[in-house]
């Protein structure tokens, strides 16, 4: 049985990283998609870990070979996802995790209709403008772009399986975590449990 693909977006600010990785600690089975990024690395960030990080030239490339599942341009830098590895994840029955922004994840969708599309939301608005002041890693006028960036992403989310609002992390990890364990719940997963055998 092949895994199921899990993909979560949501603003910059909403929280993301720190549920998805109360997710991945309780979900030993849950393996964690890295996207290739053109961004910037930020302090405490490993390359092949959080992302890989490559040069422009090198997404272009990656591009032209065909390589990714899907990828966007996002606050002026490129995210995508590397194609091979994560479809011989999934073929051999692994769960996978993908941390990607909103137009990367319909553009999954398209491709692949089993996608899971969970949409990470905040308690509020003001608390998305608060985190990402509060962080001191965003330049001032980098905030007021994410904030639009966000306001459009918010207007994106009814195409999206699941909302999960972000007022508290444990929380949300969980529901997430329940929306893996529904999905596999689905009649489609189980229907060959009532296969009936002839009675000998």
């Amino acid at each position: 049985m092949s895994g199921k693909l899990i993909v979560i977006s949501g603003p910059s600010g909403v929280g993301k990283s720190t549920v998805l990785k109360k997710v991945m600690d309780l979900t030993p089975n849950l393996y964690f998609s890295v996207s290739a990024t053109t961004r910037p690395q930020r302090p405490g960030e490993t390359d092949g870990v959080n992302y890989f990080f490559v040069s422009r030239e090198r997404f272009q490339q990656m591009i032209a070979e065909e390589a990714l599942l899907e990828y966007a341009e996002y606050v002026g830098n490129f995210y995508g996802t590397p194609e091979a590895p994560l479809n011989a994840a999934l073929e051999a029955g692994k769960d996978i995790l993908l941390d990607i922004e909103v137009q990367g994840a319909l553009n999954v969708k398209r491709r692949r209709p089993d996608a899971i599309l969970i949409f990470m939301l905040a308690p509020s608005f003001q608390d998305i403008e608060n985190r990402l002041i509060g962080r001191g890693d965003t330049a001032p006028e980098l905030v007021q772009s994410r904030l639009n960036r966000a306001r459009w992403e918010y207007t994106q989310a009814p195409h999206y399986d699941y909302l999960v609002v972000n007022d508290d992390v444990e929380k949300a990890a969980q529901e997430i975590r329940s929306i893996l364990t529904a999905e596999k719940c689905r009649t489609s997963e189980r229907i060959h449990y009532l296969t009936l055998k002839e009675d000998l």
